[in-house]
């Protein structure tokens, strides 16, 4: 007899498309498991606060000070995940879908992610949410499709258009490269509620990966006075998770310094988000004795660009007469990510022979 709880998959004959099936299935289960029991978490939690506010006659300024207190305690016996603001989403959760596990989808465990309900709580008109939750579910949004819809008013959009199969066809084309089937793997949030490090290896490209392990050893050995602080710093906002690369703290220029890599030139748009960085690490970690940090944009493109500046709170005669002594140079930066390019497919290329000669089907028999 069958067991029912055992992953199914398709026979195909292809040992290696019927494997990477039974992972990637596993895989998926394991999520849905995982995915049910944080919606859960969460929702009870609001609830519990919801019932802490009424026992004191609905007062909303109690609630707030439950909130606070809790984000203090779960925070020092649990670590990351119970911040104010993690705190009020699920609180909020709970008020915007009090029902939730009593719909078809919650009773057979289906629901969608936490990380898609807390992008639907951003949606205060009620038809439009329910709009964007029945979408999602359906089409199998990934969360970053799903906030860009949001953001882009794709439920209006699609009300007033005469041509609705266009702007639909429109969507899922800017979205395509967002439905990444192992983005739970990557999702900061299930790192968090499962007690884990973020795998942040799965963040960048091996190349990537290879440029930023050197960098980080080429900064300490520059002798300007760098000590080493994060690697792949989350940074969560209310729409987004970002991760900067490299930070750094100069302890002769008394400042931060981050470094984010990219891959193709370098756009106003990357600097902007290093602008963003450096504003919230000045709000968030600067101390008052600290000068105003520093970022540094890189790209793996070989240009004028490879390398921009920026600085916040117009200190341009700061950055100029003193940053620039303690910085690596434009020269220094290109020299160091173009050695390790070379390197990386020098390497890349042995490798790929020595698999051939490995590989050889005369030379092995299954």
């Amino acid at each position: 007899m069958a067991d029912t709880n055992l992953i199914e998959y398709h026979r195909t004959g292809d040992v290696l498309k019927d494997t990477e099936e039974i992972v990637d299935a596993a895989r998926k289960r394991a999520y849905q498991s995982v995915n049910v029991l944080l919606v859960q978490r969460n929702w009870l939690i609001g609830r519990r606060i919801a019932e802490e506010e009424l026992s004191q006659s609905g007062r909303a300024e109690y609630g707030l000070e439950v909130i606070k207190s809790l984000a203090k305690s779960l925070t020092k016996k649990y670590g990351r995940g119970f911040t104010k603001s993690n705190l009020y989403s699920f609180y909020s959760f709970y008020r915007e879908f009090p029902e939730i596990f009593q719909t078809p989808s919650g009773k057979s465990g289906t629901l969608l992610s936490w990380s898609h309900y807390n992008v639907l709580l951003q949606v205060k008109d009620r038809k439009a949410r329910d709009w964007y939750e029945r979408e999602a579910f359906q089409e199998g949004w990934s969360v970053r499709t799903l906030q860009r819809n949001v953001s882009s008013q794709y439920y209006y959009r699609m009300l007033k258009t005469q041509q609705p199969e266009a702007v639909k066809q429109e969507m899922q084309m800017l979205t395509s490269s967002y439905q990444d089937k192992l983005e739970f793997i990557k999702n900061p949030v299930i790192a968090e509620f499962l007690g884990m490090q973020e795998d942040t290896s799965y963040l960048e490209s091996d190349l990537e990966q290879s440029i930023i392990d050197n960098l980080q050893k080429f900064l300490m050995e520059l002798g300007k006075g760098y000590a080493f602080v994060a690697r792949q710093q989350h940074i969560h906002t209310e729409k987004e998770d970002y991760y900067i690369d490299l930070v750094f703290y100069n302890y002769i220029l008394k400042c931060f310094v981050l470094i984010d890599l990219k891959t193709k030139k370098i756009t106003y748009q990357d600097v902007g988000q290093m602008d963003m960085y450096i504003q919230m690490y000045d709000e968030l970690k600067k101390r008052p004795d600290d000068n105003p940090t520093l970022g540094i944009v890189l790209c793996t493109d070989t240009d004028e660009d490879i390398a921009k500046y920026s600085v916040m709170h117009g200190n341009e005669q700061l950055f100029a007469s003193k940053y620039k002594l303690y910085l690596p140079t434009d020269e220094e930066l290109r020299a160091e990510i173009e050695s390790q390019k070379a390197f990386f497919k020098l390497a890349h290329n042995d490798s790929e022979n020595n698999k051939d000669d490995i590989l050889k089907p005369s030379q092995y028999v299954l």
